[in-house]
């Protein structure tokens, strides 16, 4: 195969996957704003706020990472898993003895007269499904952080690409029209002539 139609060949494969990169990184710039921005909007309307470092809420040691946000609205993914995870779930804990709305629910249901272990039960469903949206909440928050991560390496790699694309289509404007590569003999054309 002639060297330059070689060089043209390799260089507009590259040429073609950073187009598909920049694409890509188009894409995942735009979900990593929308799930960003989702996230937040939802947050937000909760109106849920931190107690303040202070309260007695949060003055056990089981509470020390509520109190690196407090006051403060409840508005990322970060925010709702400290909550979710350092507030609520101590909360489900003392109320539920270390049971699970699911283990207290069965035992409610075993016992229906039990109306204190009845209260018990929707309790920790409220409480269980508030965390189990806020860890949700975090998770898509962690989901367009990566998006993003990801975006940028997309865009780094279609510049590498479009730089070595580039170097390929100079090369390949350099060499003589009779130069090969992979050979009859299945060597290399090695020491390429350039032109005057």
């Amino acid at each position: 195969m002639r060297r330059k139609s070689f060089d043209r060949l390799i260089s507009s494969i590259g040429l073609l996957l950073a187009a598909t990169l920049i694409v890509a990184g188009s894409l995942l710039t735009w979900a990593h704003g929308f799930v960003h921005d989702q996230v937040r909007t939802q947050l937000v309307q909760q109106q849920i706020f931190f107690p303040a470092k202070d309260s007695p809420a949060v003055a056990g040691p089981e509470f020390a990472a509520m109190r690196r946000y407090g006051g403060q609205q409840l508005a990322n993914g970060k925010q709702a898993q400290t909550y979710a995870d350092h507030f609520i779930a101590v909360h489900l804990a003392q109320i539920g003895g270390g049971k699970t709305y699911a283990q207290l629910s069965s035992a409610a249901q075993a016992d229906p007269t039990d109306t204190k272990l009845a209260a018990q039960v929707e309790t920790m469903f409220k409480g269980e499904t508030l965390r189990g949206l806020l860890l949700n909440a975090y998770a898509f928050d962690t989901m367009a952080t990566i998006a993003g991560i990801a975006a940028i390496c997309s865009f780094a790699a279609a510049g590498v690409l479009l730089v070595l694309t580039g170097l390929g289509f100079w090369h390949a404007g350099r060499v003589t029209s009779t130069e090969t590569v992979f050979g009859k003999t299945g060597a290399t054309a090695t020491g390429a002539t350039e032109s005057p």
